[in-house]
């Protein structure tokens, strides 16, 4: 394979980490980067120098979810610069260890007491909470973590890895730049605008006010797949969209049923479930006024999810608050209906397509508001439908 020609972006970062990589001077390295900017093709090269620096290094890279961590995979296969000491995996599995009963079932993930690996590559950077970060450290393997610095903050907290990032990728490579879903993103994050016109044969934003908007809103809404993704601002609109779309698909009950997409809510350490995850349900059934028995398949993940999900979340406005209701936090998990989201529970999840639906708060400031548009087209694989005005 011929070598990548680097932009003078991504050279002047990549000298930045490699001198750093040949002597920390800190725990670990941020690397922040547009959609389109290279990323991952940076990774490729900086593992290539490594490698001609020391063959016997050992690389352990890792990103939040399942998902992500397969597309990683394949890009870093087709580079060809996974060498045979290397390792791939989700953050979780890379850090915890099954706690297993005498049934030798999993009740409970435990922080591993050592890792096999000289450097530790985080992707998807963005995604990490403190806790999990705080486990990262405790290691002392010199860490580089990317990624978006462009997307809005994580869901809750004020921990903000990649709010400043050490080192910035900002040019989008010329190849990107036909793609006009990373030309979408990048009027985002300048404009906080986007037009309303056709963009490409499967990309397009529609006026809310056309007299056939409503018609093709719902042409939409029901052609949905598992490989679609719904996005808006406000948890009403959510609720609203996810009753539609239920319907649609010949769900007649308010309360979940096998089939059904879902998200989970709260992060759950021990049953390597977290705050954005999407799946489908595969069996559940009432166990008490305020519990299912469930079993849910996660996207993009090997074991299947069993346990208690709370009843009175599905279909609320609200997210519940386990916090001040101790008692429940220790009874289940939290869950609601998946196939509309905000776009603040979208962080980290990608699709096919995507349906955004623009709705900005009163108290949401550009900048802030080119972050949430930002975050919201760059969800889209291949297809963006765009509602606004």
């Amino acid at each position: 394979m011929a070598p990548l020609k680097l932009s003078i972006d991504q050279k002047n970062a990549l000298d930045w980490i490699y001198s750093w990589s040949l002597k920390p001077i800190s725990a670990f390295i941020t690397v922040g980067g547009y959609a389109g900017v290279g990323k991952t093709t940076l990774m490729a090269e900086y593992r290539k120098l490594l490698n001609k620096k020391n063959k016997k290094l050992k690389v352990a890279f890792a990103s939040f979810t399942g998902r992500a961590t397969r597309v990683l995979n394949n890009k870093l296969k087709d580079g060809h610069v996974i060498f045979k000491q290397d390792s791939i995996s989700t953050i979780h599995s890379l850090i915890y260890s099954p706690i297993l009963n005498n049934k030798q079932h999993i009740i409970g993930w435990k922080l591993k007491e050592d890792i096999k690996a000289d450097l530790i590559v985080i992707d998807e950077a963005s995604m990490l909470d403190q806790n999990i970060w705080k486990d990262l450290l405790s290691f002392k393997i010199p860490i580089v973590a990317v990624g978006d610095h462009g997307q809005l903050p994580p869901i809750k907290g004020s921990f903000n890895l990649m709010q400043n990032p050490m080192v910035k990728l900002e040019k989008i490579h010329r190849q990107a730049k036909d793609n006009p879903i990373i030309m979408l993103s990048l009027l985002a994050r300048e404009n906080g605008h986007i037009p309303v016109r056709q963009f490409g044969n499967k990309v397009v934003k529609i006026d809310r006010k056309n007299i056939d908007a409503q018609e093709q809103i719902e042409n939409q809404l029901k052609n949905y797949l598992k490989t679609t993704i719904i996005l808006c601002g406000y948890n009403k609109t959510r609720v609203q969209l996810n009753q539609f779309i239920r319907q649609n698909l010949g769900f007649n009950q308010a309360h979940p049923d096998a089939g059904d997409r879902v998200i989970c809510l709260k992060n759950n350490h021990r049953k390597n479930i977290y705050n954005g995850m999407l799946g489908t349900i595969q069996s559940i059934k009432s166990k008490s006024d305020d519990w299912y028995q469930s079993e849910i398949m996660m996207d993009d993940e090997d074991d299947l999810f069993e346990g208690f999900i709370y009843k009175d979340q599905f279909g609320n406005v609200q997210s519940q608050n386990f916090t001040t209701k101790r008692g429940k936090q220790l009874g289940g998990d939290l869950f609601d209906f998946g196939y509309a989201l905000t776009v603040h529970k979208a962080q980290g999840s990608q699709a096919k397509k995507a349906i955004v639906f623009e709705e900005r708060f009163p108290k949401m400031d550009d900048q802030m508001w080119k972050k949430w548009l930002y975050t919201a087209v760059t969800r889209a694989e291949e297809e963006l439908f765009i509602v606004g005005n």
